[in-house]
């Protein structure tokens, strides 16, 4: 039995068709990913099976019986629930809280043991484990996810879409996820996933649906086929892996940290430094130090101790500018808090952190000219999927969000590149290109850390791995020098030389 069909969806956003007369079909107690690469349509797709969007043409199925969806208490009258990528919690509410808001059992008079009851009784029946009285802003981006998957089962859903849910996890925390998922199929629960990422869809899916340009060009039980194959499918033309060549030559030292305390609770302080024409990766569990390291080196955390230094130069006192002055090009992790504006255009963006720079900036005033040359040359570079300059970038997909940073910080040839989470929310095509800019910026002699919490991209491109523990570097080692399986161990605390801390 089918438990949902589209078919001859077509939705247009102005001029651009973002889904062309798309049929999609789910069966009953199946995950079935939805793939493809960023803007193609996975979400406009799903966002209209949930009622926030309405299709221009075509036809929704929900088991079998044809529905109209006009909005998202229609989709959870039908039984369809959505967790999407950017989660809609209130931080100062318990877990509780968050979950019954609009749901409330008992009436007219809210009765909290009985909403608490039914919420416990999910809980334990798909393993949860979570504290329903913990305020979420204390808790953890996987936990804050499992809130978003509860309050769509209290609300009775049988049919659950996802929306890129690993982008921000760590590798724990999808493996978590993946056993509430399973466990969901189980109990008779009809998933969707969207996603970009071809070892999930490959590990966790029953049947996939590729989506390209906003049609779909590929259908298939996920045993009839392969990573390859999907790669393929997904980008229009095969993708290589981007690996490092070895034994390339090293210049002077760029970036040197001296005794430097990323964390409070670190009963050591980390040294290490960069050189010109050299990748030096960070590897580790998310939440060892790597967001500290970041930030101080970025300019927004104070050092606690130590000292950080560009061209011999210390930073500690510098301010953003003035470090970008000394050839600081930043990719930060968090891209929506330390990179752009949602409501500026993808223009203004552009000219975040360079506003003083004389190719744009004459006399005070802007030289949008000059400023929309070079941003239409990085757009085009880096293939970003948009509909004009004038266009927010809080309406790109998270994928073309980050192209569009990516060129402005590459752009303004940097010495020093501090590269965090570089491909965190992007497809496979958009992967290779980034992973081949930064060969590039290294074959160019800049010096490069790479914090990922991605180990196979750790070890793809990087000359040198240090490995944060508890804030802390456990090994710091030449790439080769161990398997990703001992490195897994230095992940955990184990020193290298095999002591553990």
């Amino acid at each position: 039995m089918d438990a949902i069909k589209m078919q001859g969806i077509v939705k247009c956003f102005g001029p651009v068709r973002a889904n062309d007369g798309i049929d999609f079909t789910v069966r009953q107690q199946e995950i079935h990913c939805l793939l493809g690469e960023n803007g193609t349509g996975k979400s406009t797709l799903m966002n209209i099976l949930f009622g926030l969007y309405h299709p221009d043409e075509g036809e929704i199925y929900i088991h079998e019986k044809k529905a109209a969806i006009s909005n998202p208490n229609d989709a959870y009258a039908l039984g369809i629930g959505m967790v999407h990528q950017h989660f809609m919690l209130v931080n100062q509410l318990t877990v509780l809280e968050n979950i019954i808001i609009g749901k409330e059992q008992g009436g007219l008079f809210l009765d909290q043991k009985k909403s608490e009851e039914k919420v416990s009784e999910l809980i334990e029946r798909f393993g949860f484990r979570i504290d329903l009285h913990e305020k979420v802003a204390n808790l953890s981006v996987g936990m804050r996810q499992r809130v978003e998957i509860l309050k769509t089962l209290y609300r009775g859903a049988d049919i659950i879409i996802l929306d890129e849910p690993t982008a921000v996890l760590t590798p724990q925390e999808v493996d978590e996820l993946f056993k509430i998922l399973r466990q969901l199929k189980k109990d008779g629960k009809t998933i969707v996933f969207i996603t970009h990422k071809l070892n999930e869809t490959m590990a966790l899916s029953d049947r996939i649906t590729v989506i390209r340009k906003g049609k779909v060009s590929f259908c298939c039980n996920t045993s009839d086929t392969n990573e390859k194959e999907l790669a393929t499918q997904m980008v229009g033309r095969s993708v290589e892996t981007v690996v490092a060549k070895k034994g390339s030559s090293v210049g002077e030292t760029v970036l040197e940290l001296k005794n430097v305390r990323l964390q409070d609770k670190a009963e050591g302080t980390v040294s290490f430094s960069v050189h010109a024409g050299e990748i030096l990766g960070i590897a580790g569990v998310d939440g060892n130090g790597q967001q500290e390291l970041e930030a101080m080196i970025a300019g927004n955390q104070k050092v606690r101790e130590g000292t950080i230094l560009i061209h011999g130069t210390p930073i500690e006192k510098l301010s953003v500018k003035e470090r970008k002055k000394l050839g600081l090009g930043y990719i930060p992790s968090d891209r929506h808090r330390n990179a752009m504006v949602p409501t500026f255009s993808i223009a203004e963006n552009f000219l975040l952190g360079y506003q003083d720079n004389p190719e744009y900036c004459k006399n005070g005033f802007i030289r949008f000219e000059s400023l929309k040359e070079d941003a239409q040359k990085q757009v085009d570079l880096f293939e970003t999927k948009l509909a004009g300059l004038d266009q927010q970038i809080g309406q790109l997909s998270g994928g073309n969000q980050q192209k569009v940073i990516f060129g402005r910080e590459t752009s303004h040839d940097p010495g020093f590149m501090l590269v965090a989470q570089p491909v965190r929310g992007l497809d496979i095509g958009a992967i290779e290109k980034v992973h081949k800019t930064l060969l590039e910026l290294k074959a160019q002699g800049k010096a490069i850390l790479l914090i990922s919490a991605e180990l196979s991209e750790v070890m793809n491109l990087s000359d040198r791995i240090a490995v944060l523990y508890e804030g802390e570097v456990s090994a710091q080692f030449e790439n080769g020098t161990y398997s990703k399986e001992e490195i897994g161990l230095f992940m955990t605390g184990k020193r290298a030389g095999g002591t553990n801390k």
